[in-house]
């Protein structure tokens, strides 16, 4: 009996951290293993990826990890997945390239990465999986067709269909697609996250033509502000500051080298006339095109640093042109507000993109309808969104004839299962999580320190200090109380005197009813104490009483 098992370990009803499980007769073949970035209320986390926890434990069936395109969400998790198993990965140059400066040396040296063409064929141990060329924001994206008994499974996460596509580097093959179709395919894993965009996305991923006014009626530098894994628009600004007969200043020293990495790979040549160095770069070059880029929110506080006059490169001046051609996504509106509040106060000119105007690189309604028309599958699987984008995308393979039995929609850690061709369950959970990464050590954060973080954040810490005599108990020291983010200690002294007290006379008591015991104690002084700060300040700060035991003989 064929038996086939369909598992995310992250990327589905969130934004971030894709990774598929497809396991095919005892085998699995991972699909992509990214990371998402932090909410503004994780504090102090740099990424979180998904927990590998389940592959550990399967890591004798996992035969192979094969990345589509190089981007944060899709690969950026793999250094992590790579230290806890041995597995070769598979993927088109650009990933390579970019793994390269994201893995440490040693890792870099023990990996076994096969590159696969943009369209062709290629193994994963004894599995038969197509290429084909997908048109996403980073060039060499692909999707990927394998083969089982009962039919091919298909993902196509990020893309658009674009006829007007020209660069080999960006377009997609849509000949393969079909060829894919015609052999017959099982299930079809495709992004979602754009369903409730009804056409097709092109031509409105495309700003040359908005932007391009901008740029004729500047009479000084022009700023753009530019997600920088957004390769695709990144280009179109090159290509204007080019006809314009500008010159170009890449802020992010980390875009350049991805750039480097495509001329490299023959994608894409930017004249070494057109590029300004960091060392010749001054605030003086009048003709300038200045590219500012970054990732989710952290784009907003760039320019925002520049606009308050924080920045130690980039000095505005009121002759200056802004055009942010990075619109807002969910949950950067105050960054971003903040931002362009700071730079209206500079006297520049400001032009916003809007986000209902620009469309990012994603499938709307028409591109997601023409690809099941294409691939026409027995089960469609909606991927990369949130709940009701998953619904959203339902409805339109409805439209198109599948019937509900077809549609199979699913959680992290839900499994479906399909017994020679047949969906048989989708009840299997298996368990799932993330882990939050932190500093540069790459330790992992468990959910204990962020709330204790977001305490610290609003509600402050008071530190209580006290030394006691270690054979009397006697207190010779304190007690001394520091309090941050809490009161305002001029116009609550008398909140602080209270705590002292409190915490002496405890100790006191305990020592005189013989019950003293240090932890007991501080334990019993931090309860005290933020019942009495709860009742004067409504606050809930956090209490670290310390209760140091001095050995004066």
């Amino acid at each position: 009996m064929s038996s086939i098992r369909i598992v995310a370990l992250g990327g589905l009803d969130e934004d971030g951290k894709n990774l598929y499980c497809l396991e095919i007769d005892d085998k699995i073949i991972v699909v992509n293993a990214g990371l998402k970035l932090p909410e503004d209320n994780q504090y102090g986390i740099r990424y979180i990826v998904p927990d590998f926890n389940y592959l550990v434990k399967n890591q004798k069936k996992v035969i192979g990890v094969i990345i589509t395109h190089a981007h944060d969400d899709m690969m950026n998790g793999l250094p992590m997945l790579l230290q806890s198993i041995d597995v070769p990965v598979y993927g088109p140059q650009m990933c390579r390239r970019v793994l390269k400066h994201i893995l440490k040396p040693a890792d870099w040296d023990r990996l076994n990465y096969r590159v696969v063409p943009r369209n062709g064929e290629f193994k994963v141990g004894d599995f038969n999986v197509t290429s084909f060329a997908l048109t996403h924001a980073t060039p060499d994206a692909i999707g990927i067709a394998i083969e089982t008994e009962n039919g091919q499974i298909v993902v196509a996460e990020q893309f658009v269909v674009d006829f007007d596509m020209h660069d080999k580097s960006f377009d997609s093959d849509i000949g393969t697609i079909a060829e894919i179709g015609k052999k017959g395919v099982l299930a079809l894993l495709m992004e979602s996250s754009y369903a409730d965009h009804e056409n097709f996305t092109a031509p409105n991923h495309r700003i040359y033509n908005l932007v391009k006014p901008y740029f004729e009626d500047a009479k000084g530098r022009i700023i753009v502000t530019v997600y920088n894994q957004n390769y695709f628009r990144i280009k179109e600004i090159i290509n204007l500051t080019r006809e314009f007969k500008r010159s170009i200043f890449f802020y992010d020293d980390r875009l350049k080298t991805r750039l480097k990495d495509m001329d490299e790979l023959g994608y894409y040549s930017i004249p070494k006339a057109v590029e300004i160095s960091k060392d010749k770069f001054t605030n003086d070059i009048d003709d300038a095109v200045i590219l500012v880029t970054g990732s989710g929110g952290k784009i907003f506080n760039v320019m925002n640093r520049i606009a308050t006059g924080e920045d130690d490169v980039i000095e505005l001046k009121d002759t200056d042109t802004v055009i942010i051609a990075s619109p807002v996504v969910s949950g950067t509106e105050k960054r971003a507000s903040a931002m362009e509040n700071e730079l209206y106060k500079d006297n520049v000119k400001v032009h916003k993109l809007d986000s209902k105007q620009v469309l990012s690189l994603h499938p709307s309604s028409e591109d997601m309808k023409m690809m099941m028309y294409l691939i026409k599958p027995k089960y469609f699987i909606p991927v990369m969104g949130e709940y009701r984008n998953f619904i959203q995308a339902a409805n339109l393979a409805m439209q198109i004839g599948f019937t509900p039995d077809r549609i199979i929609i699913l959680d992290n850690g839900q499994v479906a299962t399909i017994n020679d061709g047949i969906l048989v369950s989708c009840s299997e959970m298996i368990e799932v999580g993330e882990t939050m990464v932190g500093a540069e050590d790459e330790n992992s954060i468990t959910s204990f320190v962020l709330r204790d973080r977001e305490v610290l954040s609003t509600d402050g810490v008071i530190i209580i200090g006290v030394a006691v005599d270690f054979n009397t108990k006697e207190v010779i020291g304190g007690p001394d109380i520091q309090s941050r983010g809490v009161i305002y200690v001029k116009d609550s002294e008398y909140v602080l005197r209270n705590i002292g007290t409190m915490v002496v006379d405890m100790i006191r008591e305990k020592v005189a009813d013989k019950t003293y015991e240090n932890m007991a104690v501080r334990a019993e002084v931090r309860e005290q104490i933020a019942r009495y700060v709860l009742r004067e300040t409504g606050k809930r700060p956090m209490i670290l009483p310390a209760i140091i035991e001095i050995n004066l003989k």
